[in-house]
């Protein structure tokens, strides 16, 4: 059975992080399990994503989630903006709401930090210049 569309394609929020993800060496979309999702050889962001709190499902439909550099996940785990991902959470990723007041500045600094976790190292070396 196929997973529902969870997004609007003219999402103006979808708009931004697309943007931001695929100027990234090699950077590809594709829908997974209902969501946009950005990869290269690896997934390193999904616009939307979801949580379970006591039992029950709760949507981020306007949100993304991202694999954070290792040395800054303690501290944004603390941030009460993110969000521990459903099945994704155990490995290390997080969701933050994306709204009017998203600073994008921050947003594209944790899509690329989830890049460069996931990326092979030549992309990464691209990345960088080399």
């Amino acid at each position: 059975m196929a997973h529902p569309m969870m997004f609007r394609d003219d999402d103006p929020l979808l708009a931004r992080v697309r943007t931001i993800a695929l100027a990234l060496p090699e950077a590809a979309e594709k829908i997974s399990h209902g969501r946009p999702t950005f990869f290269t050889q690896k997934v390193f962001c999904h616009f939307g994503g979801s949580m379970r709190r006591d039992g029950e499902w709760i949507a981020h439909d306007a949100a993304m989630t991202v694999r954070p550099d290792p040395a800054d996940e303690p501290a944004l785990r603390q941030d009460p903006r993110f969000w521990v991902p459903a099945y994704l959470g155990p490995s290390g990723w997080l969701g933050i709401d994306l709204d009017g007041d998203t600073d994008w500045q921050e947003i594209a600094e944790l899509i690329d930090a989830s890049y460069r976790v996931t990326a092979p190292r030549r992309l990464v070396q691209e990345l960088d210049g080399g």
